[in-house]
């Protein structure tokens, strides 16, 4: 696709995130932050000004962060601010979205657009569409099949891991904030997170296909096993690249499989790769994070604020079930959205 194509695609995805799912109204006013050093950026930036012919938008790199911080003390709360970013904008002290959570405003946050390459522009695009039929009913259906139960399986080729333990509540980041303190997140969306309520309780074998590098770049690897035991894993037959993270990792915390997520987003995976790990993590699939860290929730001997590393791995999954019941097969979730 040419500029103008991506564009368009650009302008209609973003005019119906704004629509669905952030809900803007018609007395509540838009501002776009936003820099140009990446070619993404610039795209993006174009169909936001498409998609938000009333908006009023601030160069971030022209703009000081005392004057950033004046507009946000006058805007009204429920009106968006959406942060086009090549990298991660910082003001001072301040982390900019939870500043504007703060503040009641709707925030849709767009980061680390460099890394995506030009071949990447239509997929990371793609992950933008949003469709309130799919997402909404398929995060609401997999929290109602995870919290209640009692043990999941995840089955790889070959390999078994299972979480003897019930699992803690499910988070969503499917677009419905209805019931949600704060209005918007990070972009593109399509995940359900949770952990095992016990991370002791984890065992078994499982096959990584993909990682987050030492740049944070996602890197997609021939399938290889790693070994977990009480919630910690070991890869003795990992690339070398990955044995130097769990290196770093166990130079301040042991490699503690925390996270447990689900992808919902069906632009991206495998046969759609984009470099970022924040928007590949939205692929339809599980990842689990290691290290110590997650701020979420709250595990004894765990401290929130000293835990260092969070750093994702994609399962190369062929089935998962909850009590007994398959709810993913064959890269495909099987529930009743309805149920």
């Amino acid at each position: 696709m040419d500029h103008a194509a991506l564009t368009a695609l650009a302008a209609k995805n973003l005019s119906d995130i704004i629509k669905d799912a952030i809900c803007l109204q018609p007395t509540e006013h838009a501002y776009v932050i936003f820099d140009t050093e990446a070619p993404l950026t610039q795209i993006l930036l174009d169909g936001y000004r498409a998609a938000l012919p009333e908006g009023t938008f601030i160069d971030f790199s022209t703009t000081t962060p005392d004057k950033i911080l004046e507009l946000f003390n006058a805007c009204k709360p429920g009106d968006l601010v959406v942060l086009l970013q090549s990298t991660n904008f910082r003001l001072n002290e301040f982390r900019v979205r939870i500043e504007l959570f703060q503040r009641g405003l709707k925030t849709i946050e767009h980061m680390h657009l460099y890394r995506m390459s030009e071949d990447q522009f239509e997929t990371y695009i793609n992950t933008l569409a949003y469709d309130p039929s799919y997402y909404s009913p398929l995060g609401h259906a997999l929290k109602k099949i995870i919290e209640p139960a009692k043990e999941i399986i995840v089955r790889c080729k070959g390999t078994t891991l299972t979480y003897a333990t019930p699992m803690e509540m499910v988070k969503l980041n499917c677009g419905d904030y209805r019931e949600m303190k704060n209005v918007g997140g990070t972009f593109p969306i399509g995940e359900v997170f949770t952990e095992a309520a016990d991370l002791t309780k984890v065992n078994g074998d499982a096959m990584v296909f993909s990682y987050a590098n030492e740049e944070h770049m996602v890197q997609i690897v021939e399938p290889f096993p790693v070994h977990i035991e009480q919630g910690v894993l070991t890869a003795p037959e990992a690339p070398a690249e990955f044995q130097r993270i769990l290196d770093l990792i166990r130079e301040d915390e042991a490699v503690i499989v925390r996270e447990f997520g689900l992808g919902l987003n069906p632009a991206v995976g495998k046969h759609a790769l984009i470099n970022d790990i924040t928007a590949f993590e939205r692929q339809k699939g599980m990842h689990v994070s290691l290290g110590a860290k997650h701020t979420v929730y709250a595990k004894p001997g765990l401290n929130r604020k000293k835990g260092r590393y969070h750093i994702d791995i994609f399962i190369d999954i062929e089935s998962i079930e909850a009590d007994g019941k398959v709810f993913y097969k064959d890269g495909d979730f099987i529930i009743d959205k309805n149920a």
